[in-house]
């Protein structure tokens, strides 16, 4: 039932599990290239005062503004949904409770991003 046949071979249809999974690796991405911006935009500093103002200018941009709330966002579905894998290594019983955790993992990220956005929806609003 949870298999499709197609020209390919067999696709597995997406559950709660695999999203979880496509969604840590998508998010850890986005972290290490945030993590590699940040050094660029840290090593102008050796080229003066000037250069590195400039580049931090940049940061005042809604856009990227914008790119800094995903950035909030990739890190906490990253961190939260790391303590899920844990409490399944740890606790091997707790892959029994695969979709509750899923869903628990959701709701918690769900309720801590709303007053986040907000904060920095108000922020990126200024800049407009």
């Amino acid at each position: 039932m949870g298999k499709i046949r197609n020209q390919f071979g067999t696709l597995y249809k997406g559950r709660e599990g695999q999203w979880s999974w496509v969604a840590h690796r998508v998010t850890g991405v986005g972290i290490i290239l945030f993590l590699f911006a940040h050094v660029v935009d840290t090593a102008v500093v050796g080229w003066g005062p000037e250069a590195y103002n400039k580049v931090l200018s940049v940061y005042h941009n809604p856009i990227v503004r914008l790119l800094e709330l995903a950035l909030v966002a990739f890190v906490l579905f990253h961190a939260l949904n790391g303590v899920r894998i844990m409490i399944i290594d740890f606790w091997p019983k707790a892959s029994l409770y695969q979709r509750q955790l899923f869903y628990g993992t959701t709701a918690i990220f769900v309720a801590a991003m709303i007053p986040i956005t907000v904060i920095m929806g108000i922020g990126i609003a200024r800049t407009l």
